[in-house]
């Protein structure tokens, strides 16, 4: 079994660097960067980390900004058995090769994703964690925090993520758990916790409370796509 790494990065540099670096020393078969557009330096980190690491199924690549067409583009590149889809700020544990394998050696199963945890795992950010990953397990729906992996070829017989300009895990979670059982991994993923820290806890929670009821009462997501950066 063979195991990709897709990761859609915007404007990245200042936490790029560090995490690819993790990414490659957990010794996957394919690391796919796919840029939206990065008016900083976040292209040239990632080509210069992945010729360092000498990884020959290493690329960068550029598409249309948008992280459901980014994370496409990369899905279209890749050669994997398995593709993991991953947040630039997000860290997979140290087994994560073992525990996908472990859940996919079910021939039923055919993706999942992880438990989260932020980096200051403690007090209100553990609380949040905590509730996200019991919210996530209650409804079988993740986000991309949880760092969602499926088999390629269920992911090319779902035809990807939907082009929507937000929400496109939550919708892409919904059509997998039709496609047969998706594993909810209790290995933790590592995330920052910068977003709640500069926009404020109330507010982000609230923020995130609201567009997911607006999404399941039926608003579209270009619709939530602007009212998310009125609220933002």
């Amino acid at each position: 079994m063979t195991i990709g790494i897709i990761i859609p990065t915007l404007n990245e540099e200042r936490i790029l660097s560090r995490a690819l670096l993790y990414v490659r020393q957990l010794q996957f078969e394919e690391i796919l960067v796919v840029d939206g557009g990065s008016q900083d330096h976040t292209i040239q980190i990632a080509e210069s980390s992945i010729r360092g690491a000498g990884h020959e199924h290493a690329k960068v690549l550029s598409s249309t900004r948008g992280r459901a067409i980014q994370m496409n583009t990369g899905a279209a590149e890749a050669r994997a058995d398995v593709l993991i889809f991953l947040h630039g700020d997000t860290r997979l544990p140290a087994e994560a090769r073992s525990a996908i394998e472990k859940a996919l050696s079910d021939p039923e199963c055919v993706g999942g994703r992880f438990d989260v945890r932020f980096e200051e795992d403690r007090g209100w950010a553990w609380i949040i964690s905590s509730l996200m990953n019991l919210r996530s397990r209650w409804s079988g729906v993740a986000t991309g925090d949880h760092a969602i992996f499926v088999r390629r070829s269920v992911f090319q017989e779902m035809g990807g993520f939907a082009d929507i300009p937000i929400m496109e895990d939550v919708e892409f979670t919904r059509r997998l758990k039709r496609m047969g059982r998706v594993a909810a991994l209790r290995a933790k993923v590592t995330t920052s916790f910068r977003r709640w820290e500069e926009n404020g806890l109330v507010r982000t929670i609230l923020q995130m409370w609201i567009l997911r009821f607006l999404y399941w009462i039926g608003l579209s997501p270009r619709t939530l796509h602007h009212f998310y950066g009125t609220i933002r």
